[in-house]
């Protein structure tokens, strides 16, 4: 199935069995419960890198990752950070990395993205325009189940974040 022209994706990103890793899963869950705007999908990637790289040919014009971004800052702290696209494709068929399905983080996401989107005749972008990440600084990755109490304290936080984000995203189509 193709997606409609002017529609963004939001991927929860996450391990929920590494306590902070499954923030972007719990945030996808938030999200759910609140509904998103028309032009406007949600999935739960949780470690199913891969998986996102192939969705993204469908043609979606924006990506918004929900993920833990360890950056230095202290715990539950918020980022809104853009990826730049520029780049996309520019590598060598030499210079692709070979994808662990385990182990996919967003720059490996749409490096795989641009690899099967020129071997299937698309531009290396497939058609995304902007790609944004709202990222919370993780306090523990460790083996376990369920959030940390600053990282779960920012769930409802980044939820209105990715809402907000998409009212921009849609308004622009």
């Amino acid at each position: 199935m193709t997606a409609a022209v002017g529609t963004v994706l939001v991927a929860g990103v996450g391990n929920i069995f590494r306590t902070d890793d499954g923030f972007g899963v719990e945030v996808g869950r938030a999200l759910a419960a609140r509904g998103l705007p028309d032009g406007a999908e949600l999935v739960d990637v949780g470690i199913r890198g891969m998986h996102l790289a192939y969705q993204l040919l469908d043609g979606y014009t924006a990506l918004i990752l929900i993920d833990i971004t360890a950056r230095g800052g202290k715990p539950g702290e918020l980022y809104l950070l853009e990826h730049d696209l520029s780049a996309l494709g520019e590598q060598s068929a030499d210079e692709v990395p070979v994808p662990d399905a385990h182990d996919m983080s967003p720059d490996t996401v749409l490096t795989l993205l641009a690899s099967l989107a020129v071997a299937s005749g698309l531009e290396p972008t497939a058609g995304l325009r902007r790609v944004l990440v709202v990222g919370c600084e993780p306090a523990s990755v460790a083996d376990g189940m369920g959030l940390t109490e600053p990282v779960a304290a920012s769930v409802d936080r980044a939820a209105t974040a990715v809402l907000k984000v998409l009212d921009e995203l849609l308004a622009g189509r």
